[in-house]
């Protein structure tokens, strides 16, 4: 086995060694995922849910694309590994899946909006 220096990035987590510890964040993989969904000027929110957001299955809404909304899903649930404060709406949005409406992809972008703000977090 060979040395090839300290260990910065792996598997889309950065890594910081330094003398009080290690720290593990997801900056780069929020920053690529906001770029990939067009929302690079959203302003930032303070909370990933409102606490009055009830989701339902919305019969009368507007259809969206699964395949846009499954890989938007996936992505959040992928660093919900880093920042946990997102699993809960994560899992919220997740349930619409098969069927997602408007109103979940704007609960979806609120997450969004949420993560420009908190990157920096790990």
């Amino acid at each position: 086995m060979s040395m090839m220096g300290e260990l910065t990035y792996f598997l889309g987590l950065q890594i910081k060694q330094s003398l009080n510890g290690i720290f593990i964040s997801q900056t780069k993989y929020i920053k690529e995922l906001i770029k990939k969904f067009g929302m690079e000027n959203a302003k930032p929110i303070g909370t990933p849910m409102s606490p009055t957001t009830t989701l339902d299955e919305d019969n009368n809404g507007k259809s969206v694309d699964e395949t846009m909304y499954r890989g938007l899903i996936g992505s959040l649930l992928y660093l919900s590994a880093i920042q946990p404060d997102i699993m809960f709406s994560v899992c919220k949005c997740a349930r619409f899946q098969s069927a997602p409406k408007e109103s979940h992809l704007t609960d979806v972008k609120r997450i969004m909006r949420y993560l420009i703000g908190t990157s920096e977090l790990g």
